[in-house]
């Protein structure tokens, strides 16, 4: 009977998420009202258990940190000095503005993890100067929803900072493993665009030789001072968890640290930006981790009233082969994708789909990062895709809610190629984390 009830679960928290309550008080109610029928009073102290769990997680302290991170790079005017250093180099390739945008999205995902906040940069730097050399509005759409998702799959990432915990898996390993297939996709984006702009230069017009063209000495000095900040800021916090000489929560420490020091140095440090930035981390990091609690909650309910053992007996009574289990995960994983913001689908789906990965043999850290680049495509794709609710934020109202949903459309096949090269080729993402040694943090 319990395992009855657990298999509800799932389809009960989203059809209550559907009628519109907030994703962590929905885990939190559908938890404790099944787990009350199936455990009785025992769920409190499975529910106490998990706040507890959550609450002394060390890996999870790195999460405001990295917000924080994220908030005080936006105000530091990093991002501004690099979109003009990346654009003094991609200026007369084709497409090259597009091209700058992904660049800029590629190192700035690398030196905040936060996605929200990469594509949002990207979009009030790029949008501007793209719209007056008159880019195609389907093709600028696209790009900026591209570039800012980068965030997911370049470490490091808040959601891999989620994930870890969760899956039980180092996130070093997470890290090191997603440093190929994020620059295979960027570098594919890069490809799409320079391709298309050179089919039909139309979509986006070459800038004509600037009067005051710098020359190669002042472009290099140029991209120096752009560039050695964000290097070391990504050392300090990507270098040291790498090499294991540093936790991801202390190497984000250093990180934020490090993004006040830049921004004092550039001049836009104030007691108003350090309030706004902390006041910006607190409020996220309590909403993360409220709906990283419910989720532990949903989990642990799920486990008690025996809802894994059912599906692993199905599992192996069905005949069903490692590869279309590994399937059906992933698809579930895209569907809810369309929903629910990412973390809450690795709170649902990872708990559930660990054991199934690990009963059939495949390596937990391939699939995390298979996993990672579904829930970005997801990310992507229309119509609940929450890379186009922040461009239409910030951009101007002639640039339609069809052309961003038109412009992704070639960008999310880039995703689905990366996705098929790291299931045929897993070396692809085992490979670095098989060379880099120490800790497993």
């Amino acid at each position: 009977m319990n395992e009855a009830a657990s298999f509800i679960m799932l389809p009960v928290l989203l059809l209550v998420i559907l009628a519109g309550f907030p994703v962590a008080f929905s885990l939190i109610s559908v938890a404790f009202a099944f787990g009350l029928y199936t455990l009785g009073d025992g769920v409190i102290v499975q529910l106490l258990s998990k706040i507890e769990d959550t609450a002394t997680n060390s890996v999870l302290a790195a999460v405001p940190l990295f917000i924080f991170m994220g908030v005080m790079l936006e105000r530091s005017g990093i991002a501004d000095r690099l979109f003009e250093a990346v654009h003094l180099w991609t200026r007369r390739l084709p497409g090259g503005l597009a091209v700058g945008a992904i660049g800029l999205g590629t190192i700035f995902a690398a030196a905040s993890g936060v996605v929200g906040a990469t594509e949002t940069v990207i979009g009030m730097l790029a949008i501007p100067v793209m719209m007056r050399h008159n880019y195609d509005k389907r093709l600028l759409s696209g790009t900026i929803c591209a570039g800012g998702s980068l965030g997911t799959v370049i470490p490091p990432s808040i959601t891999v900072i989620v994930l870890g915990p969760v899956a039980s898996v180092s996130v070093g390993d997470l890290f090191a493993g997603l440093l190929a297939p994020g620059l295979i996709m960027a570098l594919l984006f890069v490809a799409y665009v320079m391709t298309i702009a050179t089919l039909n230069p139309s979509l986006a017009p070459r800038e004509p030789p600037a009067p005051d063209e710098p020359n190669l000495l002042e472009k290099l000095k140029i991209t120096a001072i752009a560039l050695i900040p964000p290097i070391l800021l990504i050392f300090t916090v990507l270098g040291t968890i790498l090499m294991g000489l540093a936790t991801p929560t202390e190497a984000a420490a250093c990180g934020a640290l490090g993004t006040i020091i830049l921004a004092a140095i550039y001049r836009r440090i104030s007691i108003g930006v350090l309030w706004t930035a902390m006041s910006h981390s607190a409020g996220i990091t309590a909403m993360i981790l409220l709906i990283v609690l419910g989720g532990s909650m949903f989990a642990g309910v799920f486990f008690a009233a025996g809802g894994m053992m059912a599906i692993q007996s199905m599992l192996s009574s069905s005949g069903l082969e490692g590869w279309q289990a590994l399937c059906i995960i992933l698809g579930l994983a895209f569907v809810l994708g369309f929903m629910m913001d990412l973390i809450s689908v690795i709170l649902i789906i990872i708990p559930i789909a660990m054991p199934i990965v690990l009963l059939f043999g495949y390596d937990p850290v391939w699939f995390c990062i298979a996993f990672l680049v579904v829930l970005q495509t997801s990310y992507l794709t229309p119509p609940m895709a929450p890379s186009i609710f922040y461009l239409r934020a910030i951009a101007p109202p002639e640039i339609r809610l069809g052309d961003m949903y038109v412009g992704v459309l070639p960008f999310i096949a880039v995703q689905l190629l990366t996705l098929a090269l790291i299931l045929a080729f897993p070396q692809i993402a085992l490979w670095f984390p098989g060379v880099l040694s120490g800790p497993k943090w």
